[in-house]
């Protein structure tokens, strides 16, 4: 594992400066998650702190984001997604991050090996950008324990697609809902939810 200051870091994103005090602590008083993960792509509770319109502004040129959350507890990579935008990950605890590129990505026959993630870790208050081009997934934590991220994305990223591809090959293959492409492990949820079983090698576990 790798922390976050790492040189490799920098071809999958950048660390943001912010004061994320606020949204630490607004983020500390949410339900706990005994298992799983919950992702909510819009909270009205982080969409009325200062940093919201920062973010908007400053980091996506002012065009209309959704800012929300991922808790829970997970130890393992169990998919990769991407999408056409770049997506800001803020820690309210230490979390882990396993990180892939796109362009290893075969779209031949839509696969992707687990052996070429890395693994960064990323201590609570920072805020950081996953370039549009950088597969991740859910967060995860040693020790199974409980993590919570915040996940700023363009508005109506990840709610569900309005329509549907009619030609399923290539990347249309991964599209799984708006703006969001994914391949899965086949131990995964998303497996059993109509995913792309696309990724190669072990179910990678922290």
């Amino acid at each position: 594992m790798k922390n976050i200051t790492d040189e490799s870091f920098k071809k999958y994103g950048r660390i943001l400066n912010l004061d994320t005090t606020e949204f630490v602590e607004t983020m500390l008083k949410k339900d706990s998650i005994p298992e799983g993960t919950a992702y909510v792509a819009s909270d009205p509770d982080l969409e009325k702190l200062p940093l919201f319109k920062q973010l908007q502004t400053e980091v996506y040129g002012d065009v209309p984001i959704e800012f929300g959350y991922c808790n829970g507890r997970n130890n393992k990579l169990n998919a990769v997604e991407y999408h056409r935008c770049s997506e800001i990950d803020i820690a309210a605890t230490d979390l882990i991050l396993m990180l892939g590129l796109q362009q290893d990505i075969n779209y031949d026959n839509n696969t992707y090996e687990t052996s070429k993630i890395e693994q960064f870790f990323i201590p609570a208050g920072t805020a950081v950008e996953l370039y549009a081009t950088t597969l991740h997934f859910a967060p995860s934590r040693q020790n199974n324990e409980e993590f919570r991220c915040g996940i700023v994305l363009i508005k109506d990223t990840n709610l569900p697609l309005e329509t549907i591809p009619t030609d399923l090959t290539g990347e249309n293959r991964l599209l799984f809902a708006r703006n969001k492409w994914l391949l899965c492990h086949s131990e995964s949820k998303p497996a059993t939810r109509g995913g792309c079983i696309g990724l190669i090698g072990k179910n990678l576990e922290i």
